[in-house]
């Protein structure tokens, strides 16, 4: 009983520290988390601590408020940046084969991948629609509120280890060539082509507390509302709508589901189950 009651008190001290060390994140550097989901935030912030082999959160804090340099490692431990390339085959194939020649009739094309993690999605889409004859007028717009992770997307470089893995779901994902096509590999790395790059633009944006980012005809955003609170959900689904011209595609993670959110009646399912929407005339779009 003893032991079982100190557990108890030691749980409700830690989550004392972290209300402080998120409160003091948000304070000082102005990023703002205490919408994410408690527990999976909680999680991360016992992993950073571990990592940094801090004793406490509280230590944590200290050295937010006070270490130069401090931020963008805390932002790289509580960000998500996991990912591969054609992630959910069958999601991309879904998109090449009912949402890309909906795409093919506009004479410009807008996307927005929302929370870009380390790119390895935006190259997939990159390689899709060049292979679709699309990519020459599309803009995709690649967002992160994470810095380090931007850098990590921008220079396109990934452990060769998991090219079998990513030429597996790129057939999967109804590829047309070869994925070894479009990178080359040395010294247990794999970079991609630079072409890939010549349409994508990325940008530091922060869904907990930035508007529209661009008028899109496609938004991607996988795998990034389940760590977010209901609000939040709900703030951040609202923002793609809004982002999306009448018509336009908005393609969540697998986890992930409009039905119920507030903004559910402005979309139709295009394919429930691998979560791909359309936004409808209810929108109030013209």
């Amino acid at each position: 009983m003893a032991a079982s009651m100190n557990k108890l008190a030691d749980t409700a001290l830690e989550d004392i520290e972290i209300e402080l060390f998120v409160r003091a994140l948000k304070l000082r550097h102005g990023y703002d988390f205490t919408q994410y989901a408690p527990a999976s935030l909680r999680r991360r912030v016992l992993q950073l601590a571990h990592a940094q082999q801090a004793d406490t959160v509280s230590a944590l804090t200290t050295r937010l408020l006070h270490e130069a340099g401090f931020l963008p490692v805390v932002l790289e431990g509580l960000s998500v940046p996991v990912s591969e390339m054609f992630r959910d085959p069958d999601v991309f194939k879904t998109l090449r084969e009912q949402v890309f020649p909906v795409l093919a009739s506009y004479p410009q094309i807008n996307i927005w991948q929302a929370g870009c993690a380390h790119g390895q999605e935006v190259y997939s889409l990159a390689i899709l629609l060049e292979e679709a004859g699309l990519y020459e007028r599309t803009q995709i717009y690649a967002t992160d509120f994470n810095e380090s992770a931007l850098k990590h997307a921008q220079e396109g470089i990934y452990p060769a280890k998991e090219a079998q893995l990513w030429s597996r779901n790129y057939l999967a994902a109804g590829g047309s060539h070869t994925l070894a096509d479009y990178y080359s590999a040395r010294y247990e790395l794999l970079k991609l082509d630079q072409r890939l790059r010549r349409n994508v633009t990325f940008a530091n944006h922060n869904l907990v507390t930035d508007e529209v980012f661009c008028e899109a005809h496609l938004v991607l955003c996988r795998n990034v509302l389940i760590y977010f609170s209901d609000p939040l959900q709900d703030r951040t689904l609202a923002l793609f709508r809004d982002s999306l011209v009448r018509g336009g595609f908005l393609c969540l993670g697998t986890r992930e589901s409009l039905d119920f959110a507030p903004s559910a009646a402005d979309f139709t399912p295009v394919d429930a189950a691998r979560r791909i929407y359309r936004l409808g005339s209810r929108s109030g779009k013209e």
